[in-house]
Parts: structure tokens; C-alpha cells; sequence
């Protein structure tokens, strides 16, 4: 659950939006949250403790001084921007085995106890799986429950946005059964598909539903650094983060600020030594 930096003072997140990723294909979503922490100069208000990710420990990936690069960071902390009723939770590590459902009740159960407004799930998915009528357009893709649908589903066609296709569970046996299929979306089904069972279970009155979005990029393994940008961007149109310099969500833009931390993104340059 979320334990605060300072106990004595537990921020209210009461009508904030939720923003974390996905562990999923490229780590897309991980990025574009460090996209964000980073251009918004986002301060950590807490972590969340779980034994659903693998442990690990760190330096502050978004130092900008000698001060602060000491600071520790482990697997799973929160950012908090009340000037833009934003929390976001930064996910640093993947999960344990078999622990994928216990983290989403979890995380669902804090999400209800906190009062947040909305989640809005930044994911991805394999390309190569992609089915053939989501090889055309954006490779973006989102999706909203019902709750959300009537507060915000007008906007998502005005941006004209496309919602995740559903494809045949059984091709060439059954081609009207239609399901949803996220391939290396990590827990964006799991989450997005049984959310509402589990708030039913948490408690007798179900009708204060969590509003949630999934926002996701078809890419592969590699360099996803483009991908990252591509998705922020498309987050941006809806949340306004950021002025944008640019409608079009897949162009690089100049205005998110890169964390230091990326320079070793894919680890230590060359040793001299070997030309």
C-alpha cells in the first residue's frame, strides 16, 4: 500500500488522476511516466509497498544536482502535482510470478480508498501480433470503461482517436466470439477487463465505479525511446500536461525534458581501449 515520505502529513488525492504504466513490451509506458515526472519537475510524496515486484534499489533518476543524486529510489514511487490534480505511480521493476492479480486488487483498493477521479494505464503491445485491422492508421490505441466513456468519450472522437479492435478468439473456427487481446501488455487486460468484480468484492456498494483509461502503442523490442515520446504526446492531447507545439502525436517534441538517467539507457559506451 502507499506509505507517505512524510508521516505526518499524508497528501489528500481526492479528484486527482492517476497515471501509472504498464510492464509491458519496449517498457514503453515506463518511459513516457519518466517523460512526464521529469518535464513537470513532479515531486515524490511516498512508495508503494509491495512484495508483487521483484526488489531493487537505486540512485534518483531524475537528479539535477549533486544534492539530490544521492537520493535513493526503489521499486515502486509516487509523484505527486496538486496544481494539476495529477499522481502519478512509477513502476521500476517487473513482477513476481503469479503475483500479477494480487498487485492489481491492491493497487485498486488504494486507488477507492484515496478517492482519485481516474486511471489512465499507459501500455503497449507487440506489433507482430498485431490482427490485420489494426495494421492500418496510428499505431496508438485507447480504451475507456463506462464510467468514463460518458464524461470523456466525446472528446476521444473529436481527437479522433482509435479504440483498441477486438479480434476473433478462434480464427477460422468461431469468428464471432470477439475478445480483447493486448500480447505483451503485462497487466493492461488483467486490470482493464476484471476491475470492476474486484471493487465488488472490496466492498457491497458498487456503484462509486473506477473510471478507467488505457492508453497503448503497438512497438517492439529496442529502442523505444520514440515510442515513449509517441505516447506521452497522445497523452498530452487529452490531459494538456504541457502546451504542445505540435497536433501530431507521433512527432518527437522538443518540450518534454529527458531525465539524466537515460544517458545510460543502454548501458556505458564503448571502453576506448578496444580501437
Amino acid at each position: 500500500m502507499f506509505v507517505p515520505c512524510d508521516s505526518s502529513a499524508r497528501p489528500d488525492f481526492e479528484g486527482f488522476t492517476l497515471l501509472l504504466p504498464a510492464v509491458s513490451v519496449g517498457n514503453v509506458g515506463q518511459l513516457a511516466i519518466d517523460l512526464v515526472i521529469s518535464t513537470l519537475d513532479m515531486p515524490k510524496v511516498g512508495y508503494f509497498y509491495t512484495d508483487c515486484l521483484v526488489p531493487m534499489v537505486g540512485n534518483n533518476p531524475y537528479a539535477t544536482a549533486e544534492e539530490n543524486s544521492t537520493e535513493l529510489s526503489i521499486n515502486a514511487e509516487v509523484y505527486s502535482l496538486p496544481s494539476k490534480k495529477l499522481v502519478v505511480l512509477q513502476i521500476r521493476s517487473p513482477f513476481v510470478k503469479n503475483k500479477y492479480r494480487s498487485f492489481c486488487q491492491t493497487l485498486l483498493s488504494w486507488v477507492k480508498s484515496s478517492r482519485c477521479a481516474k486511471v489512465i494505464l499507459l501500455s503497449s503491445s507487440h506489433a507482430y501480433q498485431r490482427d490485420d485491422q489494426q495494421l492500418h492508421g496510428t499505431p496508438l490505441r485507447y480504451l475507456l470503461t463506462p464510467a468514463i466513456q460518458k464524461t470523456d468519450g466525446d472528446l476521444m472522437q473529436r481527437l479522433n482517436w482509435k479504440e483498441m479492435e477486438k479480434v476473433t478468439a478462434y480464427p477460422g473456427v468461431n469468428d464471432a466470439e470477439m475478445v480483447l487481446h493486448i500480447p505483451g501488455g503485462g497487466i493492461t487486460k488483467l486490470l482493464f477487463s476484471e476491475r470492476q468484480k474486484w471493487i465488488c468484492n472490496l466492498s457491497p456498494f458498487c456503484s462509486n465505479r473506477i473510471q478507467m483509461a488505457v492508453l497503448l502503442k503497438f512497438c517492439s523490442e529496442g529502442d523505444n525511446i520514440p515510442d515513449a515520446l509517441a505516447l506521452v504526446n497522445y497523452l498530452n492531447e487529452w490531459l494538456q500536461l504541457i502546451k504542445s507545439e505540435n497536433s501530431d502525436a507521433t512527432a518527437p517534441p522538443s518540450q518534454w525534458k529527458i531525465p539524466h538517467s537515460w544517458r545510460l539507457l543502454f548501458g556505458n559506451g564503448l571502453p576506448p581501449a578496444l580501437f
